[in-house]
């Protein structure tokens, strides 16, 4: 019975470790959301978001480093979430530039994370549908609507468990989203029509 003090001073150690890597983890994880916000609103507004994107993979690189001893943390919300968003603006930049969508093992995440990031994409292809819509822009909008029915179509591949991952819930919200935007374009498209016919017979 004598070692025990020594024992318990090791998982004591080894305890705190964890404590402190698990604050790291946190604070970082919130720091890569806040970029990655950063550039999906710098997108939008048609400035450059690649400084922010860069500084949110340098975070990402190093939250991994820090988590990959500690298993239960690496997989957890914490890290998960960080992934999720960087998916998300790294999804975006590339459609917005008309590039091959980047996958999961390039940009060096989780299926998972990879999933539900590509989910929160419907959305912000939503915004800038109504962009279009906004400018006149009809065929663009139903162009980007095209684009969000094969994102949807990617997301209902996967019938899992929430347990395993969170999909189910993505899928709702975009089915609602999807329906929004297939409302918008459709209502556009028709308003557009009509101002063509009506310009038409003014003209004559």
């Amino acid at each position: 019975m004598n070692g025990l003090g020594d024992i318990a001073s090791d998982i004591e150690s080894q305890l705190n470790e964890k404590e402190e890597v698990r604050e790291v983890a946190i604070k970082s994880s919130r720091n890569i959301v806040r970029l990655c916000g950063m550039a999906v609103r710098s997108m939008h507004l048609g400035k450059d978001p690649e400084p922010d994107m860069n500084n949110a993979m340098e975070e990402l690189h190093k939250l991994v480093g820090i988590t990959r001893d500690f298993p239960d943390i690496l997989h957890s919300g914490i890290v998960e979430s960080a992934m999720q968003e960087y998916v998300e603006v790294k999804v975006l930049y590339s459609y917005t530039r008309g590039e091959e969508l980047p996958s999961h093992k390039s940009l060096g995440v989780t299926p998972e994370a990879y999933i539900l990031g590509v989910g929160d994409v419907i959305g912000e292809i939503r915004r800038l549908a109504l962009d279009n819509i906004r400018r006149g822009t009809v065929d663009g909008a139903a162009k980007h609507l095209e684009h969000m029915e094969m994102l949807y179509d990617f997301l209902m591949n996967f019938n899992y468990p929430s347990s395993l991952v969170g999909v189910r819930r993505k899928q709702d919200i975009a089915r609602g989203i999807l329906e929004k935007t297939r409302g918008d374009v459709t209502n556009a498209i028709r308003s557009h029509s009509l101002e063509k016919m009506l310009g038409r017979k003014e003209e004559c």
